[in-house]
């Protein structure tokens, strides 16, 4: 299965909060079979990564001991992160916009221990379907805030669903990253944009309609949706490459990696 519309152009312009959803549901749904066949060994059926430079939530333990929370994954695709998450005695339920990837998800359940398995359900992180304060923990790896027009939304539904000193966590690209072109080799090293140029990436197909959107916002821009969520920002963290990883992800790469921050991951508490 491949998206409905082939795109044929790339290009940064505005788009509407309706169209990016339209296109990113669709083009998640059309790839992803193939994104898991290309990605899953990478990011594990059980494992929890952060990001390309492979911070492992076992390592950094943003989320605090798992044991005994009630967790929310928003933007989950196949759920690798939610069923390690189970495997240490969370209680976890893994959304995600697109029906191709929770599809992928639940047909990977299938082929996991049980004590990894997890509830999958189909929802937009920005109307999530459940209760206020249903949740000790909300998270994302690189799931929907990049991919709405209106994260500032995004922000707001986590911090609504969150109990009172709840943490949401959430993994990104790094706001310098776009700056620099999508190139893992040396090209990917001299700034070609403006850092505080928030047009979004968009490809379109022959007609002019978005097939795929990413959104960008500065680090302030960032900490001011963290803050008029009612959240606290406690950490930000900015993955190094590490030594002995020498696997490039798209624009990630161990020699970009080095030098110019990839990822961001921002660690926010909901006031007791």
């Amino acid at each position: 299965m491949y998206p409905v519309s082939t795109p044929t152009e790339a290009t940064r312009r505005p788009v509407a909060a309706a169209e990016t959803a339209t296109a990113n549901r669709t083009w998640w749904d059309g790839e992803a079979t193939s994104y898991y066949v290309e990605h899953g060994a990478f990011l594990g059926d059980t494992d929890f990564v952060w990001g390309p430079e492979r911070l492992r939530e076992e390592d950094a333990a943003l989320l605090g001991d798992p044991a005994g929370q009630d967790v929310l994954e928003i933007g989950a695709g196949s759920g690798q992160c939610s069923r390690w998450l189970a495997a240490h005695g969370a209680r976890v339920v893994a959304t995600d916009l697109s029906a191709g990837m929770v599809a992928t998800g639940v047909a990977v359940n299938d082929a996991v221990d049980e004590p990894a398995r997890v509830p999958f359900a189909q929802c937009d992180g920005r109307a999530l379907p459940f209760a206020d304060a249903s949740f000790d923990t909300v998270f994302t790896a690189y799931g929907v805030v990049p991919f709405v027009a209106d994260s500032d939304v995004v922000m707001a539904e986590a911090a609504r669903v969150l109990r009172p000193g709840g943490r949401f966590v959430f993994s990104t690209t790094h706001p310098v990253r776009w700056a620099f072109p999508d190139d893992p080799g040396p090209g990917g090293l001299t700034a070609r944009h403006s850092y505080f140029d928030r047009e979004p990436y968009v490809e379109q197909d022959a007609e002019g309609h978005a097939t795929y959107v990413e959104h960008h916002r500065t680090l302030g821009d960032r900490v001011r949706e963290i803050t008029a969520a009612g959240l606290v920002l406690v950490d930000l963290v900015e993955p190094e490459w590490p030594e002995g990883h020498d696997e490039p992800w798209g624009g990630w790469s161990p020699l970009r990696g080095r030098i110019i921050p990839g990822t961001a991951v921002f660690v926010c508490r909901k006031p007791a």
